[in-house]
This record gives structure tokens, C-alpha cells and sequence, in this order.
């Protein structure tokens, strides 16, 4: 049995557009929107393709215990969901902490007070991402925003502070998931490297122009408040989780298990704000039924691997998730893994749910949730895409 389909286009792929442009559509409720849709597909799944076991695409084949002791034999979702799951909740504490530490209030006394203030943020934004998980990075780097910027932060700068993120990450093995997931399969981790070339030219396109924008909107605060203090406790919690990310992510491949033991350690010296997870409980969600809902598209190959491919890719995955495309580029082969790691890592930034750190730092800017506003006043972001691509085969060109 073949399941249905309506101009030669599968079931599946017009339930998941229909559920795209309903969250294009309807922002102030994207869970609802996300969570139908994702019932939908699984409905029409289990009634219509025999195929289809759903045991299997969430837990695998292999025993859950084996799979949680031997990352390399895990299958289906389950463990990008739980990590996607424990990151962004986790992070939306390790934000907080980083707050309530002092650091961010302190931080106009090394700012420049004028565009230049805002691009340096970016840029510590990008670095950080190369070696920290791209959510991270921009959950910090959107918290110091709300402060420097007294709470007044242009949607074209927050979708700034996403794309700082991922291509900070793009180029390095343990700054965003598809690179992980790239270094795992075997390639090594110099044929990724080159990644910001493209990624540093992205950077300065955007930045310059983001900086500005912000600093018209509103000027970073001139001097830091006084009588300051800094919560050297707390500044050394936002430490600690961020170093059991990285190592549980080398180790397990489970970063998000790094994040949960250093913030239970953490709540044993200072009161941990559990607050804030009612606060990014719906952005997570939101985000897991939309990767989920990719999980489920009968994509079993991609088109023959070329610079024009990769660079189309890079625009799928601003609304399509990009695990699922760089599992099937792994699978296929024959691709330019740095071209295709900026592809997919920055083209995610082009819409607010394009990546999981667009998703984290809605959770703090509520109003960035409108793919409108988002691409309207952040138009600049997919110029950058553009121009990094081109820089990249330019001066390193297409090697496969």
C-alpha cells in the first residue's frame, strides 16, 4: 500500500507546509498550531503508511540501555528530543544565573557607547559559539542585550544575536549539533574548519548593519550602575554548566546531561531560579514538535550533492530542521562539509524557529515569535547568507 498523495506531492509535506505557514500566520499561538500539526502527521501516518512504526523512528532498534551507554549505537529521536529538551530549558536557568551574577550590569564599562558597543557584543557572541553550544551562546549573549540595552532591543538585532550564534558554530565540531554530528560520522574536524570563512564574512555583513540599526533604536547604556557587585557564586555556576555541557557532549554525546548535574549541584549554594522554566517551557515545545514533525517527512534522499544544493539547503533549513538534512548529506556523501556546515548552521537564522537558539532567545523577546517582523526587519541576515556563500566558493571553491 502506497500512501496517498495530491499532485505527486506526499501527504506529509502538505501537512507540515500547511503547519509552517499556520506559525507564519498565527504567532501568538504557535504551540497550538505546532502541536495540531504534529497530530495531524502522526494520524495520517499510522492510518495511511504501512511502513511506518513508530516504536521504531522514536526509540530505535537497539535496547534503550545500550543505547544510553554507547552513543555510537543510538537510533530514532528520542535522544535529540531529550537534548533538545534539557538544553533549552536548562540554559533559560544558566541565562537567568548570568543575570542575577552582575556581570551584564558591568559590562557598558567596556562597551563603546555607539554602534560600535553592539557589534562588539556580536562578536563576542560569534566567538563564544565556536566553543559553547550555539543555544548558549545566544541565551547569554540575549541576556547581556536586555541589560546594555535596557530592556529596548530592535527584532533585526535579536535576529542578529541568532545568526552571531550559529555561525560562530559553524565552523567548529563542538559549536552546533551538525557539526557534532559530522565529526562523529568521521570527517575530520580541519574539513569543517573552513567554514568560517564563509561564516566571518556573514558576520561582518550583517553586524555592521544590525549595530546600526540598534543603535538608532536605542543607544547602549553609557556607564554601569554604581555601587555594583558581582555574584562570583553565581558567575561561577554559569561556568561550571557551561564546562559539563562540553564534556558530556565529547563524552556522551548528551550535553543537555552536563546542564542538569551542574544546575542541581548549583542549587545547593544558591537559590535556583525554577521560575524561568514556566517561562521557556512553550518556546521548547514549540521547537520539539516542529523537529519532530520534520522527523516524520519521507525525505529518503537529497538531490545529487553541488555547491547549488548546499546553498539551497542552507534556505530549507530556515523553516526545515537541519538534523535530519545532515544525517540524510552524511548518508548520501560527496559533499563540501564546510560549505555544507555554514549552509545549514546560518541558514536556520533566516526565521525565528529556523534553529533551536532562534527558538531560546523568543523565549526571552516574546515579541521576536512573528515571521514577518522577523524577516522584515532582519532582512540583512539572509543578504549575509548570500554573501558568505559566495565568499566561501570564491576563495576556497567547491571540493568535495
Amino acid at each position: 500500500m502506497v500512501p496517498p498523495s495530491f499532485l505527486h506531492i506526499r501527504i506529509e509535506f502538505i501537512l507540515f507546509g500547511l503547519t509552517l505557514l499556520s506559525v507564519a500566520l498565527f504567532h501568538h499561538h504557535t504551540l497550538k498550531v505546532a502541536l495540531l500539526g504534529l497530530l495531524s502527521i502522526v494520524i495520517f501516518k499510522l492510518v495511511f503508511d504501512p511502513t511506518y512504526h513508530w516504536e521504531e523512528h522514536f526509540l530505535g532498534t537497539r535496547p534503550f540501555v545500550e543505547q544510553l551507554l554507547d552513543k555510537h549505537v543510538r537510533g530514532g529521536e528520542w535522544a535529540i528530543l531529550l537534548n533538545l529538551f534539557g538544553l533549552l530549558l536548562g540554559f533559560a536557568i544558566l541565562a537567568k544565573h548570568f543575570e542575577a551574577s552582575g556581570v551584564p550590569d558591568y559590562l557598558p564599562r567596556y562597551l563603546p557607547d555607539d554602534w560600535r558597543g553592539g557589534f562588539m557584543l556580536l562578536a563576542l557572541i560569534f566567538v563564544m559559539s565556536s566553543f559553547l553550544d550555539n543555544i548558549a551562546a545566544a541565551m547569554i549573549g540575549g541576556t547581556i542585550a536586555l541589560v546594555v540595552f535596557k530592556h529596548k532591543v530592535h527584532i533585526g538585532y535579536l535576529a542578529a544575536i541568532v545568526a552571531a550564534s550559529n555561525a560562530g558554530g559553524s565552523g567548529s565540531v563542538v559549536g552546533d549539533t551538525t557539526t557534532t554530528m559530522m565529526w562523529i560520522a568521521g570527517v575530520p574536524a580541519v574539513e569543517v574548519l573552513p567554514a568560517y570563512i564563509a561564516a566571518v564574512a556573514a558576520f561582518l555583513t550583517f553586524a555592521f548593519i544590525a549595530s546600526r540599526v540598534q543603535d538608532r533604536y536605542q543607544r547602549i547604556q553609557k556607564d554601569p550602575v554604581e555601587g555594583l557587585t558581582i555574584d562570583y557564586v553565581r558567575l561561577g555556576l554559569v561556568l561550571l554548566i557551561l564546562l559539563l555541557t562540553i564534556a558530556t557532549n565529547v563524552l556522551f554525546d548528551f550535553p543537555a546531561l552536563g546542564v542538569w548535574v551542574a544546575i542541581l549541584l548549583g542549587s545547593l549554594v544558591r537559590q535556583t531560579p525554577w521560575h524561568e522554566l514556566r517561562e521557556a517551557l512553550p518556546g521548547t515545545l514549540f521547537l520539539l514538535a516542529l523537529v519532530t514533525c520534520a522527523s516524520l517527512m519521507p525525505i529518503d534522499e537529497l538531490p545529487p550533492a553541488s555547491w547549488q544544493s548546499a546553498f539551497v539547503l542552507g534556505f530549507v533549513s530556515s523553516v526545515f530542521d537541519n538534523i535530519p538534512l545532515t544525517k540524510l548529506a552524511l548518508d548520501q556523501g560527496g559533499y563540501d562539509w564546510a560549505v555544507l556546515a555554514y549552509a545549514v548552521g546560518f541558514g536556520g537564522s533566516m526565521i525565528w524557529f529556523g534553529s533551536s537558539a532562534g527558538v531560546a532567545v523568543s523565549n526571552i523577546f516574546p515579541e521576536a515569535r512573528s515571521v514577518v517582523r522577523w524577516f522584515t526587519k532582519g532582512w540583512f541576515v539572509a543578504v549575509a547568507y548570500v554573501v558568505g556563500f559566495l565568499v566561501i566558493l570564491l576563495l576556497k571553491g567547491w571540493q568535495p
